[in-house]
C-alpha cells in the first residue's frame, strides 16, 4: 500500500477538554487506486487530509507514505517528504496571479529541488495530460474556474507524487465541469500511479472511485458506492 492510516486518533483543545476529530481510524490505499471520503460537514474529512498530508500530528497511530513513517519524522524531514512525495489539491486553487500556467509549474519543481531542462519539458507534458498544452503561457485570470483547477491539479503532480490528496475539486465548478474534473483525477491516478483521497460533497460522480468511505463523528465506515450516489 502507498498509502497507510493505521488507528489514527487526533484530538484538539476544547475548553477544559478535548474534542475527537478523527477517532481510531485506519484507511489503506493502493498506489493506483482513488479512494473518496464523503461525510457532512465536522465529520472529520478536512483533518484526515491534515494527518495524511503530515501537515497535524495525531495523538496516536501511524501514518506511512510510500512505506516511509512520517509521523515520527522532525517538521523539516516531513516537509521534505512532502515535497518529494505527496501532491496536495486545495478546494481553492490559489495560483500566483502574476506567473503563467507554465510556470506555475516550474516553481513547484524549483520547490522540490529540481532544476534543468527537464523541468520546463515535465511541465508542458503535464499541462497536456490536463488538456491545458494551449493555456500555458496564460495567467490565471485569463483561465476559466474549471482550467484554475486543471492547472492546480498538474502543479500537484509536478514532482511525481506517490500520494494525492484532493480536498473539494468540484466546489466552485458547475455539474459538468465537476465531472470532468473528477473523470481527469481518476486517469491521473491510475496512468501516473499514485494513492489518491478526494474528500469531496459531490456524491453525483462518485462512480470514479475504487472505493467510497463515509466519515461521521470522526470515524470511517466503508460504503457502496451505487447506494451512496442515490
Amino acid at each position: 500500500m502507498t498509502l497507510l492510516l493505521d488507528d489514527i486518533t487526533l484530538t484538539y483543545p476544547d475548553g477544559d477538554g478535548r474534542l475527537t476529530a478523527l477517532d481510531r481510524v485506519s484507511l489503506s490505499v493502493p498506489a493506483g487506486g482513488l479512494t473518496a471520503v464523503v461525510g457532512p460537514s465536522g465529520s472529520g474529512k478536512s483533518s484526515l487530509l491534515a494527518v495524511a498530508a503530515t501537515l497535524v500530528t495525531p495523538d496516536r497511530g501511524r501514518v506511512l507514505v510510500g512505506g516511509v513513517a512520517a509521523t515520527g519524522l522532525s517538521r523539516a524531514d516531513a516537509a521534505a517528504l512532502r515535497r518529494a512525495a505527496i501532491g496536495i489539491v486545495f478546494q481553492q486553487p490559489n495560483l500566483l496571479p502574476s506567473l503563467t500556467a507554465l510556470e506555475q509549474l516550474q516553481v513547484m519543481a524549483h520547490l522540490g529541488g529540481r532544476r534543468g531542462r527537464d523541468v520546463r519539458g515535465r511541465a508542458v507534458e503535464l499541462l497536456d495530460d490536463v488538456g491545458l498544452g494551449a493555456q500555458a503561457h496564460r495567467r490565471p485570470h485569463q483561465l476559466s474556474g474549471g482550467q484554475r483547477q486543471r492547472v492546480n491539479i498538474a502543479r500537484a503532480l509536478m514532482n511525481d507524487p506517490k500520494v494525492l490528496l484532493v480536498d473539494e475539486p468540484t466546489s466552485a465548478l458547475d455539474h459538468d465541469r465537476g465531472a470532468a474534473i473528477l473523470d481527469l483525477l481518476s486517469g491521473l491516478t491510475r496512468a501516473r500511479g499514485a494513492a489518491t483521497v478526494l474528500v469531496t460533497h459531490d456524491r453525483a460522480h462518485l462512480a470514479v472511485a475504487d472505493r467510497v468511505v463515509e466519515m461521521a463523528d470522526g470515524r470511517l465506515a466503508s460504503a457502496d458506492v451505487g447506494s451512496i450516489a442515490d
